[in-house]
């Protein structure tokens, strides 16, 4: 059978590894994710067509359609003989009674992931996936990541297994190629992380805000780009904004703007409202904002200084400001995405690409 993925493909490839006792939840939450990683930001917000970050495959013992957890019909990409190489498998849960023996269970989706692992891909689990993996002996003297109501089956079927009962991602292991994700709903930090390592933090924070991943009690406004997307027709506007957008920091912004314009304040205002919907005052504002959620996502310099970058010596009207456009304060802001993104080592940075996971020899 011809394999159909190789290692010198040019977007990497996730096999997401499914059976009839697989969620749908998490088989569909981690395809729609990471498969649209790159392009779903500047496709819906600037129009534009993005990269696709990754070609996602869900793939299962065979290619024969099958129906998974809640009598929900799949249709595998693969089988798993199709395929010899990816840089990433995931694991999907596979639901099994708490009292019932994991052993002998998945013997042909065990070596194949063994396989795979040798062949140098990054591995990962969500939930109960991460039984898959102990019977593999790919955990053997690792910590792991599962759900809490497992420990007692990790313990009496896989001693050798370090179990974090706490951890919602298990990251110790990555330099093994082993990756391990809590509950069900942990495929979220788990796609995270994956985004972040192949793509660097900025598009991983992008598809945090396109999805609303992670704690959001605070509303839809902290994940909202704040600048309209669509081109404008009048001319004289179109270029005012092309000025402020490299001098959104300058003193008297709107007035500088209708100048260069060569209108009156008066008819500026009215034209430029016409063509964006919202006042020129406003949309400065909503773009310095903008240029400091970029400045705050970087984690780099202190929110004074952001403040000071995009326009406002008084760090005072700049929180003020800030907090009254987002729902929340810069340092709150800061928290909510950069600080809650998973920490991947090593780390791509923003527009350095994907690193290669390592071969065996390499992580041993």
């Amino acid at each position: 059978m011809p394999d159909i993925m190789h290692p010198r493909s040019r977007t990497p490839v996730v096999c997401l590894l499914t059976t009839p006792e697989t969620s749908p939840s998490v088989l569909f939450g981690l395809f729609d994710v990471l498969s649209s990683a790159g392009s779903v930001y500047p496709e819906m917000l600037e129009g534009k067509t993005g990269n696709l970050m990754f070609d996602v495959k869900i793939v299962a013992a065979t290619k024969a359609p099958f129906r998974c957890f809640g009598n929900i019909l799949l249709e595998p990409a693969a089988g798993i003989d199709e395929i010899d190489f990816a840089e990433v498998v995931i694991v999907c849960d596979m639901f099994q009674p708490i009292d019932a023996s994991p052993r002998g269970r998945y013997p042909n989706e065990v070596g194949w992931l063994k396989r795979m692992h040798r062949a140098g891909a990054l591995l990962g689990s969500v939930c109960t996936g991460s039984l898959v993996l102990a019977e593999a002996g790919l955990l053997d003297g690792l910590e792991s990541a599962t759900h809490w109501a497992y420990h007692k089956v990790f313990r009496d079927h896989y001693p050798k297994v370090k179990l974090r009962e706490d951890s919602i991602l298990c990251l110790s292991a990555e330099d093994e190629r082993i990756v391990t994700a809590g509950g069900t709903t942990s495929w979220q930090e788990l796609s995270l992380h994956l985004i972040r390592r192949f793509g660097g933090p900025r598009q991983a924070i992008l598809t945090t805000k396109v999805f609303l991943l992670g704690d959001r009690s605070d509303g839809q406004l902290p994940f909202a780009l704040m600048l309209p997307s669509a081109p404008v027709s009048d001319a004289a506007i179109a270029d005012a904004q092309e000025w402020i957008s490299a001098n959104y920091a300058c003193i008297n912004p709107v007035a500088r703007m209708a100048a260069m314009s060569g209108l009156t304040p008066r008819t500026f205002a009215r034209r430029f409202r016409a063509a964006t919907g919202i006042d020129p005052i406003d949309y400065v504002q909503s773009l310095r904002v903008e240029e400091a959620r970029q400045m705050l996502d970087a984690d780099g310099l202190g929110i004074d200084e952001i403040g000071r970058a995009v326009g406002y010596e008084d760090a005072t009207s700049f929180r003020r400001l800030f907090k009254r456009r987002m729902g929340l304060t810069p340092a709150a802001y800061r928290r909510k995405f950069v600080h809650a993104l998973p920490r991947s080592t090593p780390v791509a940075t923003p527009g350095e690409g994907h690193r290669a996971p390592k071969s065996q020899a390499q992580a041993r």
